[in-house]
């Protein structure tokens, strides 16, 4: 993992989970980490106004940065993977993204992860993906007004969602034409997937990394992937963003990140 000098961020919805959600941006900050991630960290798709509150003043006291959050996703424990595509939830898609890129105007968040979905029973598959490209195009739009960019990521383990590789979403990228809508490379998805992980890393269309080994999703070291080398990679292509720290840690987190030096947590 010394192969690169990219800056790491800590994903509070996989780090730190035996805290209450709250509580971990301080203790992120505690190990070291001056930059955190999140899942969309409500159940509900328009949390009320107290509770956004509560989250942002949880960042601002532990000191991080928030550096990505993801958009309402659903239900993702009964296996919802986003609202993107999702014919006949085009309303509660627009007004979760109002509260997210607010969210991200009050704390100078500047990646916002919109999951694509999954495919629907009964619906025809192009008019989801034409509904995609419309949903694409607004939170662009909106986040641009954040000085923010749209992710897109594939993922892996979730049978009906359809974007599965870099180049399922490069090419929606192409198609929508808009600058600050970026991939999502997940180290770990893309390697389940069986993509192409070098070329995924040096795609100029890459807006964030992410990490986790395979298999197995935990700490780096647990299984296969050279996981420093692509790094590596990606930062020679010229990539300078953020990398996520988005694994299952084996044995808590704190013993989890023996792996990463103190002084490599945080960035000046």
């Amino acid at each position: 993992m010394d192969d690169h000098g990219l800056p790491y961020s800590a994903n509070l919805s996989l780090l730190f989970t035996e805290l209450p959600l709250l509580d971990r941006p301080a203790a992120a900050a505690g190990a070291g980490f001056t930059a955190v991630e999140f899942w969309w960290p409500f159940t509900e798709a328009v949390p009320p106004a107290a509770k956004v509150d509560r989250f942002i003043h949880a960042i601002k006291v532990s000191g991080v940065a928030l550096t990505g959050l993801n958009l309402y996703a659903g239900d993702m424990e009964a296996g919802d993977r986003g609202l993107v595509s999702w014919v006949g939830r085009e309303a509660e898609f627009a007004e979760s993204l109002a509260v997210a890129v607010r969210i991200a105007k009050r704390l100078g968040c500047r990646s916002l992860n919109a999951l694509y979905g999954n495919r629907i029973e009964n619906v025809d598959p192009a008019e989801q993906d034409k509904l995609a490209l419309a949903n694409l195009d607004l939170a662009a739009e909106e986040a641009w007004r954040a000085d923010a960019q749209i992710l897109i990521e594939p993922l892996s383990g979730a049978d009906h969602y359809p974007l599965r590789t870099a180049a399922h979403v490069t090419e929606i990228i192409d198609e929508i034409g808009r600058d600050n809508i970026r991939l999502l490379a997940d180290l770990y998805h893309l390697a389940v997937n069986r993509d192409d992980l070098g070329a995924a890393v040096t795609d100029p269309r890459v807006g964030h990394l992410q990490i986790a080994d395979a298999p197995g999703r935990h700490q780096p070291g647990t299984g296969s992937l050279d996981l420093g080398g692509y790094l590596g990679k990606a930062e020679a292509a010229g990539y300078r963003g953020y990398v996520g720290i988005e694994y299952k840690p084996l044995g808590g987190t704190v013993a989890s990140l023996g792996w990463l030096p103190f002084e490599r947590r945080g960035r000046e």
